[in-house]
């Protein structure tokens, strides 16, 4: 099953419009998730909603407010917010296209898939689907959720397609501004090529499945353990802090790791024959 539907309505290019639906790309059930909890009656925190001078308000006199100046906001219901006559909240519409490369990774927020919306929309689907793989390209458009207007990317993903949003570029800092106090001297360049060396042998297919979550193991371990004997055992043997070592040393401790250890092989097949042969 592909998962409860997010979002439904239409894809369209050009003159082609195509029902579709949309799931989410991502499992939250892999999260661990804490409440707060008042330590004495064990009962959870309740957050309520209150405003100075008046107290507790209830939820239909709530309203959402834009603020103009200090203290001064303009009043919005729901339903006018309801009203906005925006195209994209109900159609994706791909207004143009680029290199599936030529985004930044910066740029990309959260990941959906799209379906088609019935065996109707099947065809057109598997059309536009098919293009985009073959010419290796995304297609950007617009698309409102949750009250707000996102910039999208749409790519072939499998039997289906990956809709991602993006982030705009006035949300995006800098990089040069960030950066500006990291130092442009020149660099030894044997530290350089040993890191270059590193890398290279390093070098592999990323295969997500050989990374766990060690910090949710552990939560669940501890989770567990408190539930089988009411306290959880602090190791006395944690690993301690890593000592501070030059930083060239360590470079080259580790392009040259591989080496030590095929060399110091032979030398303890030779120490067990000795002892065999005594």
């Amino acid at each position: 099953m592909p998962g409860r539907t997010f979002w439904k309505g239409h894809l369209r290019l050009a003159l082609v419009t195509i029902p579709v639906q949309m799931v989410t790309a991502t499992k939250t059930d892999a999260e661990i998730h804490f409440h707060q909890i008042d330590r004495d009656s064990k009962k959870r925190i309740k957050y309520v909603k209150t405003a100075p001078g008046v107290g507790e308000v209830a939820n239909e006199n709530i309203v959402k407010g834009f603020e103009v100046e200090p203290g001064n906001y303009v009043l919005l219901e729901d339903d006018e917010i309801d009203s906005l006559k925006l195209e994209t909240r109900h159609t994706i519409e791909l207004t143009e296209f680029v290199d599936v490369c030529a985004i930044d990774p910066l740029y990309f927020d959260r990941p959906y898939y799209l379906l088609p919306d019935g065996d109707v929309a099947e065809e057109g689907f598997r059309v536009i689907r098919d293009a985009l793989r073959d010419e290796g390209k995304a297609g950007i458009g617009q698309l409102t959720l949750r009250g707000k207007e996102n910039l999208i990317s749409l790519k072939a993903s499998g039997a289906g397609l990956l809709l991602e949003t993006l982030r705009y570029e006035s949300e995006i800092k800098e990089a040069d501004d960030v950066f500006a106090g990291i130092g442009k001297s020149k660099l030894k360049p044997e530290l350089t090529e040993m890191a270059r060396d590193l890398i290279a042998k390093r070098t592999t297919n990323f295969d997500p499945s050989k990374f766990k979550n060690h910090y949710a193991a552990a939560l669940r371990e501890l989770v567990n353990a408190k539930l089988k004997h009411g306290k959880v055992k602090v190791d006395d043997n944690e690993e301690k802090s890593a000592p501070v070592i030059d930083f060239m040393e360590a470079l080259r401790n580790s392009v040259g790791k591989g080496e030590k250890k095929k060399a110091a092989a032979p030398a303890k097949t030779a120490a067990k024959k000795r002892a065999k042969a005594s």
